[in-house]
Protein backbone atom coordinates (compact mmCIF):
# COMPACT_ATOMS: atom_id res chain seq x y z
CA UNK A 1 0.00 0.00 0.00
CA UNK A 2 3.15 2.45 0.86
CA UNK A 3 3.88 2.27 -2.72
CA UNK A 4 0.50 2.87 -4.15
CA UNK A 5 -0.01 5.75 -1.69
CA UNK A 6 3.72 7.16 -2.66
CA UNK A 7 4.75 6.51 -6.14
CA UNK A 8 8.42 6.82 -7.55
CA UNK A 9 8.21 10.56 -9.47
CA UNK A 10 7.32 9.79 -13.25
CA UNK A 11 5.86 6.24 -12.82
CA UNK A 12 3.50 5.13 -15.03
CA UNK A 13 1.70 2.85 -12.94
CA UNK A 14 -2.27 2.83 -13.19
CA UNK A 15 -2.55 3.94 -9.65
CA UNK A 16 0.41 6.77 -9.83
CA UNK A 17 -1.48 7.94 -13.39
CA UNK A 18 -5.69 7.48 -11.82
CA UNK A 19 -4.56 8.18 -8.32
CA UNK A 20 -6.24 5.67 -7.21
CA UNK A 21 -5.23 5.15 -3.48
CA UNK A 22 -8.54 3.48 -2.23
CA UNK A 23 -8.76 0.30 -1.63
CA UNK A 24 -12.32 -1.40 -1.89
CA UNK A 25 -11.30 -5.44 -2.53
CA UNK A 26 -8.13 -8.10 -2.37
CA UNK A 27 -7.71 -10.80 -2.89
CA UNK A 28 -4.73 -13.37 -1.43
CA UNK A 29 -2.74 -15.82 -3.53
CA UNK A 30 0.29 -18.04 -2.86
CA UNK A 31 0.87 -18.06 -6.52
CA UNK A 32 1.81 -15.06 -8.82
CA UNK A 33 0.57 -16.90 -11.95
CA UNK A 34 -2.61 -17.49 -10.41
CA UNK A 35 -2.77 -14.01 -9.37
CA UNK A 36 -1.68 -12.84 -12.52
CA UNK A 37 -4.43 -15.14 -14.36
CA UNK A 38 -7.27 -13.97 -11.87
CA UNK A 39 -6.02 -9.97 -12.63
CA UNK A 40 -6.80 -10.77 -16.32
CA UNK A 41 -10.01 -12.29 -15.68
CA UNK A 42 -10.89 -9.19 -13.81
CA UNK A 43 -10.06 -6.88 -16.10
CA UNK A 44 -12.34 -8.30 -18.84
CA UNK A 45 -15.15 -8.01 -17.03
CA UNK A 46 -17.90 -5.08 -17.29
CA UNK A 47 -17.68 -2.54 -14.60
CA UNK A 48 -21.11 -3.64 -13.46
CA UNK A 49 -19.61 -7.40 -12.41
CA UNK A 50 -16.59 -5.71 -11.13
CA UNK A 51 -18.83 -3.48 -8.84
CA UNK A 52 -20.96 -6.76 -7.89
CA UNK A 53 -18.00 -8.80 -6.75
CA UNK A 54 -16.82 -5.91 -4.71
CA UNK A 55 -20.42 -5.82 -3.34
CA UNK A 56 -20.16 -9.19 -2.46
CA UNK A 57 -17.56 -9.25 -0.14
CA UNK A 58 -17.50 -5.42 0.99
CA UNK A 59 -21.32 -4.51 0.72
CA UNK A 60 -20.65 -1.43 2.28
CA UNK A 61 -17.57 -0.17 0.05
CA UNK A 62 -15.29 0.39 3.14
CA UNK A 63 -12.35 1.10 2.32
CA UNK A 64 -10.08 -1.64 3.12
CA UNK A 65 -6.09 0.00 3.02
CA UNK A 66 -5.90 -0.45 6.97
CA UNK A 67 -7.04 -3.97 7.30
CA UNK A 68 -4.20 -5.41 5.21
CA UNK A 69 -1.78 -7.13 7.27
CA UNK A 70 1.72 -7.27 6.54
CA UNK A 71 3.42 -10.29 6.90
CA UNK A 72 6.60 -9.37 5.66
CA UNK A 73 7.73 -6.10 7.23
CA UNK A 74 10.74 -5.56 4.78
CA UNK A 75 8.73 -4.54 1.96
CA UNK A 76 7.16 -1.46 4.19
CA UNK A 77 9.94 1.28 4.08
CA UNK A 78 10.65 2.12 8.04
CA UNK A 79 9.67 5.98 9.38
CA UNK A 80 13.35 6.45 10.40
Amino acid sequence: MYFHKNPLPFSKTFTAKYKCFYLLNYEHFLEIEDAIAREKQIKGKSRLKKEKVISKVNPEWLFLNDSICFIDSSVVPSSE
